[in-house]
């Protein structure tokens, strides 16, 4: 029998491993934005997995109308001192969610590698909480980042897909590439309209945040990572899909 899981507990930094970096915060965050941005539908707002509302701030410019899904009670609590009544929180799995209406946008971001059955929540998101006209966007940690090659080549990881221990403390249960990412939206029956990567990236997260601390790093250095992640998805720090309501 699986153990249940304790999602609160999964939040927490671990002796080698921090669950959120300055370089997700500071710099992927942002550039997540501005990927989605261009794709953004008039109407209301769906995310899936807030954590601690730290994502979530950066949709309050585009959207009046914001609700969040989130497991974790503890992190609802911190998100809500910093977002008080300005977005609608329900604290549940994606798998047991009832939720009250269709939603034109819904933002999945580093969250399906965390899910125990992906399909089915990829299954749920199209089948029930997409709008007709409605965009969904999936954004997943890439097993193919240069920074987890090198790794490999290090001895550090087995292999790209690997999911490291560390990673198994923070409920990790997968590590996408683009095509397998791409295998589960459509097996779901969505449509995928949009693939792309989200920053090159050839250093550790802990290794960007000591960077960021320095004058080293220009933010004309980090525009021209996201733009060269364009021409290489599969060589980005995420990956990326936009994607329909399938027939």
């Amino acid at each position: 029998m699986k153990t249940k899981r304790d999602y609160n507990n999964e939040l927490k930094d671990t002796a080698d491993h921090k669950y959120g970096y300055s370089f997700d915060y500071d710099v992927m965050h942002p550039f997540m934005i501005k990927a989605f941005s261009p794709f953004f539908k008039t109407g209301n707002f769906l995310e899936l997995g807030s954590h601690e509302g730290n994502f979530t701030k950066r949709f309050l410019p585009f959207f009046e109308d914001i609700t969040c899904v989130e497991a974790s009670d503890a992190a609802i609590s911190k998100a809500k001192l910093e977002l008080g009544t300005s977005v609608k929180f329900i604290n549940s799995l994606f798998e047991t969610a009832a939720l009250p209406t269709k939603y034109d946008n819904i933002v999945l971001t580093h969250v399906l590698e965390h899910i125990d059955d992906p399909m089915a929540v990829l299954k749920r998101i199209n089948d029930e909480w997409l709008s007709d006209t409605g965009r969904f966007f999936l954004v997943c940690p890439n097993a193919n980042a240069p920074s987890r090659q090198i790794a490999v080549k290090m001895g550090l990881i087995s292999h790209n897909a690997a999911v490291t221990p560390a990673e198994k403390e923070h409920g990790h249960q997968i590590t996408y590439t683009l095509d397998t990412l791409e295998r589960d939206a459509k097996a779901a029956g969505l449509n995928v309209v949009h693939r792309s990567g989200v920053f090159f990236k050839a250093l550790a997260n802990f290794q960007w945040d000591r960077l960021l601390a320095t004058d080293i790093i220009s933010q004309e250095y980090l525009e021209g990572c996201f733009q060269l992640g364009q021409q290489y998805p599969d060589l980005c720090s995420s990956i990326f899909l936009m994607c329909e309501k399938g027939k």
